[in-house]
């Protein structure tokens, strides 16, 4: 049997001014079967609001939707196949996007660290390597644990964060040894508790592998929904002149008919 990915997400929110909102939800490679539904308090099926989809770099996809006032359902149900995928090359627009500090990755403020420790090391691939264990071995993985304003340094300083702060780490020092590096939304069968989950990719000999510092889910298994510079670009719910109550999210995530196992060491591209 081929293996394949199922997901079943819901979130739900009360619009209390009416607006344009973008949500990032479905998954970048489109699926075999997919349905995306915004539904109001009194639907339970039917076409809803149909969203504006928009495409962005590295088969990244949002919709946009205009809810007036009320509460809504946004439902995703998706169904992929899983298998290796061909590394997607590093561009030129890449090297220069992915090694510049960005909002929640300051990388031009965490040089001394990232040189003292990892800047000899006699390739990329070690460097990413040790940063990645560096990271796991100096943060506690702690749901709940840091807030949305917190950037890499909070995170390393506070010693502790979930995963988009663990991913935001091992960029910042990632680019701090000029190695082009990228955050990267997913889907993550295997992960506990279940939520949206948060990964990084780093090009090594020309081409984005991905790596995982809280090692949580099988990076086999991981379905790329968004990628961007850092959490900013790649949030699953975000207002345009809107706002709202966000009042729950469940995610479903399984993989069949088994998840594949990660002993951590291979190079493994993220389709």
């Amino acid at each position: 049997m081929t293996p394949r990915c199922l997901i079943d997400v819901e979130l739900t929110l009360r619009v209390t001014k009416p607006g344009k909102m973008v949500f990032s939800v479905a998954v970048a490679d489109r699926a075999e079967t997919e349905e995306l539904l915004f539904l109001n308090s009194f639907q339970t099926s039917g076409p809803g609001f149909v969203p504006e989809a928009v495409e962005f770099e590295h088969r990244t996809r949002a919709h946009i939707v205009d809810l007036p006032l009320g509460e809504y359902s946004v439902r995703y149900r998706a169904e992929r196949e899983l298998g290796p995928a061909v590394p997607e090359k590093l561009t030129g627009a890449d090297l220069v996007t992915y090694t510049r500090p960005s909002r929640y990755c300051p990388s031009d403020r965490m040089g001394g660290l990232a040189m003292a420790r990892f800047g000899s090391l006699p390739n990329v691939r070690a460097q990413v390597d040790a940063i990645v264990r560096y990271v796991a071995e100096n943060l506690g993985y702690v749901i709940g644990a840091g807030g949305p304003n917190d950037d890499a340094i909070d995170s390393l300083l506070e010693g502790q964060g979930v995963c988009r702060d663990f991913a935001h780490l091992c960029i910042s020092l990632c680019r701090v040894v000029d190695i082009p590096t990228r955050f990267v939304a997913v889907y993550a069968p295997g992960l506990s508790p279940m939520d949206f989950h948060a990964v990084f990719e780093a090009a090594i000999d020309g081409h984005w592998y991905v790596f995982d510092a809280t090692g949580l889910a099988p990076r086999q298994s991981l379905t790329r929904i968004a990628t961007g510079r850092d959490a900013a670009d790649t949030a699953f719910l975000a207002t345009l002149g809107s706002e709202i109550e966000f009042l729950g999210s469940t995610v479903l995530v399984t993989a069949e008919p088994e998840l594949p196992e990660d002993d951590g060491t291979t190079l493994i591209a993220l389709a």
